[in-house]
């Protein structure tokens, strides 16, 4: 699995930098985001190491696919039945603070709409 040994999130799926899991297996990992935007914000990552959605191809077509489709019973597992919010920054002028690909998904009582 290639990895970037700078890389943050990378770090992070190495267990050398701690964080709040929610979900693991072999191919993702989901924690809570450490500034959240909402009452239930996390992070939900490939294991392996894509910089962004510029890097995508159709040899990632089901790792995306189940980056999405373990969303909604992550947040019904964090209390969330009212709906959330999916966001995925891409590159620097999209908002990419981290370049390893991560989904946001947020969700909980209103106001914390930030646009």
């Amino acid at each position: 699995m290639h990895t970037d040994p700078n890389c943050l999130f990378c770090k992070i799926v190495a267990g050398q930098i701690p964080s709040r899991k929610v979900y693991e297996d072999d191919e993702l990992l989901a924690f809570h985001d450490i500034a959240p935007w909402a009452p239930v914000h996390i992070l939900i990552i490939p294991k392996l190491h894509i910089t962004s959605m510029v890097d995508v191809t159709l040899e990632h077509q089901a790792l995306l696919g189940k980056m999405m489709a373990i969303s909604p019973k992550l947040m019904r597992d964090l209390g969330v039945t009212e709906g959330f919010r999916h966001v995925v920054n891409t590159g620097r002028d999209g908002r990419q603070e981290v370049m390893h690909l991560h989904l946001h998904v947020m969700g909980g009582p209103r106001p914390w709409i930030h646009g």
